[in-house]
């Protein structure tokens, strides 16, 4: 708490306790600075206690709902008695206020000075805080971001976002999700699994629009499969809603009805009204523009995370976090390379991808200069054991570098880490296919792939 002890002047005054505010703090304290982390809820931010965390604790009781449904096809007698949301939300809680003592405690350990309250940035090295003036020799602004909605779409009542999916005491027997990317398609497939009948609305073209088109494709067959509908390349007109549900109208004509509306359209800048458009700060559409070390251009002013144009990931706003409070202490570390960041999408099949799509290849190298190649997961072992369909996507410069790895399958979100290493560090095909990878994991099929590139494929058929 503060009081009248409280420091008023730091080395670095961070603006914002989510994933990249508190990694600058931590990494800041670490390297001998001053430290003070202003924030008006809890330190861990949206990541923590409604985002990340809370929906994957939510994908893996569907996980279990999908085991137990479908036991029988290995031989194991088990059904699904019900969902017991206050209990799948019990669950959820003690797994979000475990990490966060943990986080709250190793702030503290640190010596980081919390300042809780709203703050506002009112000069370029001064933030105020209920009336308080804090000053920093350097600025770093982390306020994050909030469930975005369409302009004249008011959230309330069944139309929600995902704070309110997140808060559910139950579930609903029918659904439409409005957007079919990361938050959309995780929800679905959350409710899916819990036993509703879901329907998605994506005005562009394909569900998860940003992933390589391959990808899309594999999981709109993946979700047909499991009997969620989705109507794409069709926008949103309105939506009426009643005590017994909703009524969406799309701008084609469609009208679906279901019990509840989840706007999933993406997380907006959290910027309004904390000073920065007064402090000079350079502003587009509410984003922080900065340049590749993250300075804002004003004073010793940096921004991190999910208000920086940008892949909207924690890990993301974390790595920025450590980079700003380095570049602060002067040990010029190496700028982040935007396209190597790894994404995950948590839904059943995951996605994992890192690197370019083949589209963003060809347009940097062109189309003669890029080879890509499928591997099929129905070649790996443990992928039969466990019963997932999906491929991976390897996308290369001809006689030069992987710079792009796309990946489709239950779990295969746990093989990024490989694949990380492999795009950044610009490894060829060849460097890849002598590494032993252990069997049967899924891990292998990672290593297949780079044998078939590397022109010496064991298990693909020609």
């Amino acid at each position: 708490m503060v009081s009248e002890s409280t420091p008023r002047s730091f080395d670095v005054l961070i603006l914002g306790g989510g994933s990249g505010g508190y990694a600058a703090a931590l990494r800041a304290s670490q390297l001998g600075l001053t430290v003070g982390l202003v924030e008006e809820s809890k330190v861990g931010g949206t990541c923590l206690h409604n985002g990340c965390i809370p929906t994957k604790a939510l994908l893996h009781a569907a996980e279990l709902a999908d085991n137990a449904r479908e036991g029988h096809k290995y031989g194991v007698n088990s059904s699904l008695e019900g969902i017991d949301m206050p209990q799948v939300n019990a669950y959820k809680q003690g797994v979000i206020d475990r990490l966060y003592r943990g986080l709250t405690g190793l702030v503290k350990s640190r010596k980081v000075t919390v300042i809780e309250g709203h703050g506002t940035l009112v000069g370029t090295d001064t933030v105020e805080v209920n009336g308080e003036r804090y000053t920093g020799a350097n600025i770093v602004l982390a306020s994050g971001s909030y469930a975005r909605s369409l302009p004249g779409l008011e959230i309330g009542g069944r139309v929600i976002t995902s704070d309110q999916a997140l808060q559910m005491e139950w579930v609903p027997q029918t659904a439409i999700v409005l957007g079919g990317g990361v938050i959309g398609v995780e929800f679905a497939s959350v409710w899916t699994s819990f036993g509703s009948k879901v329907t998605i609305v994506e005005a562009l073209p394909h569900l998860a629009p940003n992933e390589d088109e391959s990808l899309s494709k594999g999981l709109e067959r993946a979700f047909r499969k499991r009997g969620i509908d989705f109507k794409v390349g069709v926008r949103f007109q309105g939506v009426e809603q009643s005590d017994q549900g909703v009524k969406v109208t799309l701008e084609d004509g469609t009208v679906l009805e279901a019990d509840i509306l989840l706007v999933a359209v993406g997380r907006g800048p959290r910027t309004a009204d904390l000073g920065y458009e007064a402090q000079g700060v350079p502003m587009d559409r509410g984003f922080v523009l900065t340049n590749e070390r993250l300075h804002t251009g004003v004073g010793n002013i940096y921004a991190v995370g999910d208000i920086v144009p940008g892949l909207q990931l924690a890990h993301r706003g974390f790595q920025q976090g450590i980079f700003v409070a380095e570049e602060i202490a002067g040990l010029a570390p190496q700028a982040i390379v935007e396209s190597n960041i790894p994404r995950v999408t948590y839904c059943e099949p995951e996605l994992g991808s890192v690197g370019l799509t083949e589209k963003q290849a060809v347009e940097k190298y062109g189309a003669d200069k890029v080879k890509s190649l499928e591997y099929n997961l129905g070649g790996n072992g443990k992928s039969q054991i466990l019963g997932t369909t999906g491929f991976i996507k390897l996308v290369r410069v001809v006689d030069g570098p992987v710079v792009g790895i796309h990946m489709l399958g239950a779990r295969v979100g746990e093989q990024i880490g490989e694949a990380q290493l492999i795009v950044s560090w610009d490894a060829h095909p060849e460097d890849v296919a002598p590494l032993i990878h252990a069997h049967p994991t899924q891990n292998e099929a990672l290593g297949e792939a780079h044998l078939a590139l590397a022109g010496k494929p064991l298990h693909a058929h020609d």
